[in-house]
């Protein structure tokens, strides 16, 4: 990164802040940041910085859910009605059962209404995973139910993380926060990385003309789905906790085929792993929100792969993008 202008090129797309983490051999190889905390002051970040993770959040409850499967408490291809208990999955008539591996792979039959999962209203109390399922909330305005037949279209879906948010809860009887802290983040040493940002030392938002948003702190009250503040550092770890599992050295106990299971196509999308994307070799993840900006991309094969998170939304799309860009450069 050292013979790279990444400062200077972040200008162009008025990026306030960036982390940055290299994964080299299954292992943080290099790990930097550029830019400032907030626009206006003067504290830098580092790559322990903590951003809003956005969408990435989904990787790190996919990370969660195959333990979980690991340790039999939930299992990939069974009628999740089967253990839940405080909301069900409308069947609509449709035949196919939704399980585990169509909520992780978006093919579940649930479609997210239009205009749905916002970031969160400070003005009003946030609302309980039950209540979005419900639709009685203006984060999905409408009752989650199945749109088509499952396993046959891939509809990207905030909804399906959520019912899967409420499977983990259902089954375990403890809070998706305290779950993902003692079974995920704990054990792999992300330290930064929270559920709760107000108790976070993190980034601030900022738009795609670089200007701090007025709530800096954007939240999303679905955890699953969105909810992940973490560090390109921390997540960099989490990616390298599943380059371990496929080599048989889970400090999780995911199993090599689980691992396997995870960066494979699934079902009627090419392009669609558990909870990742799939391109050939390449794996990634994206988060895009208020604000923020992140994007992962690893080739599990090679032990390589790049983490960026900024605090500016640039309006563009992160492979179209400054983060891109900066990924093809240094990968």
């Amino acid at each position: 990164m050292e013979n790279l202008d990444i400062a200077e090129s972040m200008k162009e797309y008025h990026i306030a802040g960036a982390g940055i983490a290299l994964i080299q051999d299954g292992r943080i190889s290099r790990k930097a940041g550029f830019g400032v905390l907030e626009r206006g002051q003067e504290e830098r970040v580092t790559a322990d910085t903590v951003f809003n993770a956005c969408s990435i959040s989904k990787f790190a409850a996919a990370m969660l859910a195959l333990r979980l499967v690991g340790e039999d408490i939930l299992a990939l291809d069974e009628d999740v009605n089967i253990r839940l208990k405080s909301w069900r999955v409308p069947s609509n008539g449709f035949t196919q059962p939704v399980t585990l591996r169509l909520l992780l792979s978006h093919q579940s039959g649930i479609k997210d209404p239009g205009g749905s999962f916002m970031e969160l209203d400070f003005s009003r109390s946030a609302p309980s995973i039950i209540e979005i399922l419900e639709g009685t909330t203006p984060y999905c305005p409408e009752p989650v139910n199945i749109k088509y037949e499952p396993g046959t279209e891939f509809h990207y879906s905030d909804a399906g993380f959520c019912v899967l948010e409420q499977l983990i809860h259902d089954v375990t009887g403890v809070t998706y926060e305290e779950l993902l802290k003692s079974k995920v983040l704990n054990p792999l040493g992300m330290d930064g990385s929270t559920l709760n940002v107000l108790g976070a030392h993190a980034a601030a938002g900022h738009d795609r003309e670089g200007s701090l948003l007025e709530e800096k702190y954007p939240v999303y009250p679905y955890p699953a789905a969105a909810g992940l503040w973490s560090s390109a550092a921390d997540l960099g770890k989490l990616f390298g906790e599943l380059l371990d599992a496929m080599n048989a050295r889970s400090k999780l106990g995911i199993s090599q085929k689980l691992a396997e299971e995870m960066i494979r196509s699934q079902g009627c999308s090419p392009w669609t792993g558990l909870g990742v994307f799939v391109n050939g070799e390449e794996i990634s993840s994206l988060g895009w929100g208020k604000g923020f900006q992140s994007m992962a991309v690893v080739y599990p094969r090679l032990g390589t792969g790049a983490i960026i998170m900024t605090n500016t939304d640039t309006g563009f799309h992160q492979r179209n993008g400054w983060i891109g860009e900066t990924i093809e450069r240094i990968l």
